[in-house]
């Protein structure tokens, strides 16, 4: 899909908690793409769309190393066709016992322009990868290639990570807390939402640092709902 600069600069503003509250509101419960997180947590927040790779269990006679000499290879194919500003997002079935991808692989994501990459399985070269300005998200390191566990199947096509279905397009925020799967149709809203909830979020802790007690502060009353107009005013926000 293409992202506006504002949703984008929304979504880029808000937490993954502040967006699983608002999917939420709309009947959305199963977003958040569990038992990962960023290898370097002082990389950039995790913003665009989802370009897909899905690996099923791997098998002796087909995955040895003289496939990638293959340049309709699906995994190497997704390092170069993974557009710029996109996230490149992994079906490793939960299985970090080998690597979903590498240090070189990753590092040739990043000079392409993606936005991030996300699995639910494992990297390798983790600390070089750790060394990069990139979103990175893992479940844990591992140092075997991805052959001995793993056969790329096929590209941009619907998959599962950590339990979440992601479709092509679909909107991956991240931050480090995680990742989050928005359904491509409601991306504009819920980055409207999710900004608007996250000032009134910053009032109400500004407020709860102070010492206020959280009744009729979170949830706001009519009383809380006016002196919040004027906060936000006052910080031009």
């Amino acid at each position: 899909m293409n992202l506006s600069d504002a949703v984008r600069t929304k979504l880029g503003a808000v937490s993954t908690a502040t967006l699983t509250t608002v999917l939420m509101k709309r009947g959305l419960r199963n977003v958040f793409i569990r038992g990962i997180h960023k290898i370097n947590p002082q990389a950039p927040r995790l913003v665009g769309p989802a370009f897909t790779l899905r690996y099923i269990p791997a098998r002796e006679d087909i995955d040895h190393l003289g496939v990638f000499g293959d340049l309709n290879h699906p995994q190497r194919r997704a390092i170069e066709e993974c557009p710029q500003g996109a996230v490149l997002v992994i079906d490793s079935r939960k299985d970090h016992s080998a690597a979903s991808a590498g240090g070189i692989l990753i590092t040739r994501l990043f000079k392409r322009g993606a936005a991030g990459v996300v699995t639910d399985g494992g990297f390798r070269d983790t600390p070089d990868i750790a060394s990069l300005p990139f979103a990175a998200y893992h479940a844990a390191p591992s140092a075997p290639t991805n052959l001995v566990r793993h056969h790329a199947l096929d590209i941009n096509q619907p998959i599962g990570c950590g339990d979440v279905p992601v479709y092509p397009g679909d909107l991956m925020v991240g931050d480090n807390e995680g990742v989050v799967v928005i359904p491509a149709a409601m991306a504009e809203e819920v980055a409207i939402e999710a900004f608007e909830q996250t000032v009134f979020e910053d009032f109400v802790e500004e407020r709860v640092r102070a010492g206020q007690g959280i009744f009729g502060l979170y949830p706001p009353n009519e009383g809380t709902a006016a002196e919040f107009a004027v906060w936000r005013k006052e910080k031009g926000r």
